[in-house]
Formats: C-alpha cells, structure tokens, sequence
C-alpha cells in the first residue's frame, strides 16, 4: 500500500530535509525528519552517507529532541544544533573528525542558528539575538531571565518590521557571532551595534575566515526597507558597505575562493508598473565595481555557489516547471548542468570541480541527495534508506497557447486507471507567491494525497509565474485578476477536454496567493462544484498595510491596483460553495482577510446563509497555527476536511468531517 492511500502512513513518513558535505567530498551527512512517540511533532535526527554509494546510510546521532541544521568545517569536523528540551534553545555541538562523542561547542542562552564556516580553518560564523540594552553578555542574559521570570512579553518597536510569517519580532535582534571549532573560547559579537539590520539577513565567510559579507536592511522614508551588502571583519568587527543600490534589495552573498570579489542577486525595486527583475552580480574588492554576471538571461538565479577554481558559479533558476542548476561565467551564456525534471538544494562542489551533491526533488519524488557529473549533468541519487513507496498515478504536462500569444503549461497528475470510460474529476490547485512555480515536492501541498482519491489535479503555472522569462512575469503584474485568471482557466479548458476528465465535476483550490485567485475564481465564474481558499487575500486594501512586510507588497498594490483587483469586491456574485482555512499565527497574510471574507459569505454573497442560518461554506480555523498549517495532527485535519468537503460537492457523496473537530 503506498502512503498516499492513508493519512495517518503519509504524515508518519520520513523525510530528507537537509544536506551537509565535507569540504574534502569524503563524507555527506542528511537531516531525516520523523514523528515523535507522540506524533504532533516532526524531530530531525542527522544520517552519514557513503558519497560512493557502495554501503547505506547510518544513523549518527540520537538526541531525545533531535539535531538540526550541519555543516562541516574547514577541518572535516560536524558542527549541528541540538535542543536538550522542548522549550530550550538550540545549542551549537561538534561531532570530530578525529572520532570521539559529540559535545557542546558554544552556548548562548537565547541560542544560536544559521551557522556558516570557513572553508579552511576552524572559523565560523552565525546569528544569535541580543537585546538592544546590553552591553555584556551577562546583561543579554539577565534581561532575558527577568522577562522570562516576569512573564513579560511586551515589545517596543520605533520601525518595520515588527513580526515575520509566523512569530513577532524583538526585542532582541540578530547579531552576528564569530567562534572556532577548534578551541571553545565563547561566541564573539560582530555586530554590537545591530537592531533589526540583521533580520533575515543572508550572509558568506571567506574561505580563510577573515572577513564575513553579509546583507544589511537599511530603513527609508515613508517605512520602506531595502537592503545593502556590507564586509565584516570577523578579527575587528569592523563594517564596510561594499554595494549600496538605491534602485534594489541585495541578497545571496556568496565570496569567490580567493576572497577578491563576492557575487549576489540583485532584485530590483518593483513598482506598480514594472515587476521586479532578478540578475546574477559580482561585486570586485580591488576595483569596487559591480558588473552582470549573465546579461540578457532571461531567467531569475538563487543561491550562488563558487566554482573552487573560481572561474564561474553555479546556480539554480526556475525554468519551465523545473529548477535546474546552471553554469555561469563570465563573458558566456549560463549553460544548464542538469536535465532532470528535479527542482536542486543544497549544492555543493568538490574541490577539484569534478562532482555535484544537492539535494533533487520533483512532483516524481521527495528531497533525495544525488551526485552530479559536472561535466555533463548526469545525476546517480544516493541511498538514503528512506522509501516511500510507489506513487498512485502518473504525471503528464499540458499546454496551451492564451489569447496574447503566450504560452501557459502545467503539470497534470492523473489517478490509475482514468480512462474515457472512468474519467477523473478535477481539481484545479493554484500555487502560491505569487512569484513561484509548481515545480518542487512539498509534503505540505501534496497532489498524490488527491490523486489517490480519485482526483485528478492540474498545477498551473499562470501569468506572475517564475521560469518562463520577465515578459511573463510583467503580464499579470499589477494586474492579478487578469491573465493570472484567464491564463488558469485556460488551462483548465486544456484539462477537461481530455477524454479522461469528467468536466461535470470539478473544484478549484489554492493557498495564499493561490487563495487569492480561490477567490476571485468564486467570484467571476460559477463554473466549479466547489472552491477552497486556504490562508488567502480577500480585501487588499486591508492586506497590504496589516501584512508583515508592507512595504514589500505596496511596491506593486497602489490603490488603484487594489481596487482593480480586490476579490472581496465581487462577494455579492459568489454562488459556489466555499472552503475557508486559516491560522490564526500567519502573519503574512493576518487572519483578518479570512475574518472578513467568512462574514461577507453568509453576509453578501450571492449564496448567504438562510433564515436560520445554515450555509454551505465552511470555515476551518486553526488557533495556534501558522500560514501552513504545520503541526501533524493539524495537517491530517486539514486534508480530512478538505477531502470531505470536496467528496461533498464534487462527487455527491455523503462524507462526514473528522470526529476529533466534535462537530
């Protein structure tokens, strides 16, 4: 039986969510994630891999609250974060190279994340907070115990950002630290002087640890951000701005081998005409000048990764419903490494050049380590030991050509045994961002849970995606409830006409941006049996200033935008069943939207809820949840009770809701 058929085998299942190298291509290490005894919570525990496949993954560490996020040093040493209780924060620990037990390497009591070392060396370096008052860390220390002993959790801001996706922000910010593997001499303060320049920065060491360059948010007029790369120096701690771009957000450092320049991704400052652009730099120390790494690329590059020769990078870019690694060097066009139908993490590159590990993932399969051939892309996946079975249906790819000449494709999964004879219902599952692609698995939006129920369920790449160049992009921006919807129904047209498509019964659904299209879907055609919209923007006059990064969206969302392009402005024509979900902790898109949108269903809407206040919209709410509904108890109710609600509209079927809601 595969673990698509039951919920409770599916979110059991284990699952690969990192990957570390040694510098020396000798040994990987992965992070698996799995259910606790009490399986309301996925803990990670770390595995070692054989890079030349010949013997299976064995297990290295056995932490009772599991180990998290490893990186080798420079010396082949494993630093990870471990946790030695629920509530305790992630202390940083060092497994040898030499053998031995692993220990505790440095200790904060706010914790440390996103460690980085030296590519030679002991040096390394990661972010822990520090409130804004202390001057020692003794101070740091004795602040965060007297508002822990106090239960004081009130939060002062002077700026924007005050919280982010899913928890607030402050007092304490992210500082910088720099430390050693080698000898435990305390965690050193880089950044004494941040507050909020170094949240969610992004950041590179030098391949001898002498210097750091990281991003750094600047404010501006009228509660704007952007961001700037600085140089550190991890001996002094003294700062530099090195590229300062009044036109655009800075991110993805990366510095070459021999410390002489850094390149990053430059995306640049949107506004309510033009959609940001996303172009490859590199910033040279000697000359400080910034040039484009691949003029004329049609595509959006990520996370860079030195070649060690330093004659180019590698970087990964969404292209047409895959995300492949690219070569790029100066003075030529990037050239694709791979030809997978994979989506790559977690690139890494030997020393010599010769070879590739990253983690591959498509809608064929979850996250795996593979090995790459750097000369021609061929790619051997690594065995993991963890197996999930087969999947309950093929994947096909549909296209079509929408009325401005544009081409508009999407990945199609279709159940076993759809046929003209037993055509599938179909479920229509807009992707969010809007800026993304369904081009990845994600073990949170999983078609094949649908797919083994007899769905079957097309993932549409509409205007605003990524992968298909800037042009396509430009089409829907400012501009959401124009080709984004016609291109998606489009597509479906494409989908239903196929003899094994039953087009009388179908459902539309989405989350975030997706939910958004949900919803304007509701209110411009009745064409559906039923719609969900899951964490979704209904009044984007009311989004845009209440989201955690407002600044972000009113680039694009001028007033005359939201008006344009608002869903809740149509209620009063949405006749089709609705489906609301939303947690209460996702302050990307705040739970107002929801709020409002299940009032003006049973309010307004053209199917209200009748004189004794019975309706057909639902509306699921999950207090303690965030913008994806992570908690593995959570998840399963939440596929439950989008299945029933489906099985309901779509295939007339009496379906009850879990018996755990008590309703």
């Amino acid at each position: 039986m595969s673990i698509f058929d039951d919920l409770d085998s599916y979110i059991g299942a284990r699952r690969v969510t990192d990957l570390a190298v040694s510098p020396d291509f000798t040994r990987a290490v992965i992070a698996v994630a799995a259910l606790d005894d009490s399986r309301t919570e996925h803990r990670t525990a770390l595995w070692e891999l054989a890079v030349d496949g010949r013997s299976p993954a064995r297990r290295i560490t056995h932490g009772e609250w599991g180990e998290s996020a490893p990186v080798f040093t420079g010396g082949g040493d494993l630093l990870f974060l471990r946790r030695t209780s629920k509530d305790d924060p992630a202390r940083l620990w060092i497994l040898p190279a030499a053998g031995g037990e692993a220990r505790v390497l440095e200790t904060r009591s706010a914790g440390v994340t996103g460690i980085r070392p030296a590519l030679s060396g002991a040096a390394f370096v990661g972010f822990s907070p520090v409130f804004g008052s202390s001057n020692t860390d003794e101070d740091d220390d004795a602040l965060r115990t007297e508002r822990t002993a106090n239960k004081v959790d009130a939060i002062l801001h002077t700026g924007v950002p005050v919280r982010y996706w899913d928890h607030d922000l402050g007092p304490a910010t992210p500082h910088l630290f720099a430390g050693s593997a080698e000898v435990r001499t305390g965690l050193r303060d880089l950044t004494p002087d941040a507050r909020a320049e170094l949240h969610e920065a992004a950041f590179d060491v030098s391949s001898d640890g002498s210097f750091v360059v990281s991003t750094w948010s600047i404010p501006g007029a009228l509660a704007t951000v952007r961001t700037v790369l600085v140089r550190i120096d991890t001996a002094t701690g003294e700062r530099t701005t090195i590229v300062d771009d009044v036109d655009a957000d800075l991110g993805s450092p990366a510095i070459s081998p021999d410390g002489a320049s850094v390149v990053f991704v430059r995306e640049s400052l949107s506004t309510p005409e033009d959609a940001p652009r996303m172009t490859l730099q590199r910033f040279d120390f000697e000359s400080s000048s910034v040039v484009d790494l691949a003029p004329g690329w049609d595509r959006w590059p990520i996370d860079p990764v030195w070649l060690p020769d330093g004659s180019g990078v590698l970087v990964t870019a969404d292209d047409d419903g895959r995300s492949p690694i690219f070569v790029v060097r100066a003075g030529a066009q990037p050239r694709r490494l791979t030809h997978a139908n994979d989506a790559y993490t977690r690139v890494h590159v030997s020393s010599d050049g010769s070879r590739v590990l990253a983690l591959a993932a498509s809608y064929l399969a979850a996250p795996h380590p593979v090995s790459i051939d750097l000369s021609d892309g061929t790619a051997t996946s690594l065995d993991t030991g963890v197996e999930h079975g087969p999947l309950p249906g093929t994947l096909t790819e549909v296209d079509t050509i929408v009325a401005d000449g544009a081409r508009v494709r999407g990945w199609l999964a279709l159940p076993e045994g759809a046929s003209e004879a037993v055509p599938a219902p179909l479920l229509l599952w807009v992707h969010g961002g809007p800026l993304g692609s369904w081009n990845t698995w994600s073990w949170r939006w999983n078609p094949w849970l649908m797919v083994a129920r007899g769905y079957a369920v097309l993932l549409p790449d509409p205007a605003l995606s990524t992968g298909y160049g800037q042009e396509f992009v430009q089409r829907g921006w400012g501009a959401w409830g124009k080709a984004p919807f016609t291109d998606l129904m489009a597509l479906t047209d494409v989908a239903v006409e196929r003899p094994d498509i039953d087009d009388t019964r179908t459902a539309a659904m989405g989350g975030s941006f997706g939910g958004y299209m949900a919803n304007w879907i509701a209110g411009h055609t009745d064409r559906f049996d039923a719609v969900v919209t899951h964490a979704s923007l209904w009044a984007l006059d009311q989004f845009g200033p209440t989201t955690d990064a407002p600044w972000y969206w009113a680039r694009e969302m001028s007033p005359e935008m939201a008006v344009e392009n608002s869903p809740h402005l149509f209620v009063a024509d949405i006749t089709t069943p609705m489906l609301v979900i939303h947690g209460d902790k996702d302050y990307r898109v705040p739970i107002g939207e929801s709020l409002r949108l299940w009032y003006e269903l049973l309010s307004e809407s053209g199917l209200p809820a009748d004189d004794e206040g019975n309706t057909e919209h639902r509306f699921l709410y999950f207090p303690a949840e965030n913008h994806w509904i992570l908690s593995p108890q959570h998840a399963k109710v939440w596929y439950e009770v989008v299945l029933a609600f489906l099985a309901q509209h779509v295939l007339g079927e009496s379906a009850s809701m879990p018996r755990i809601l008590g309703h």
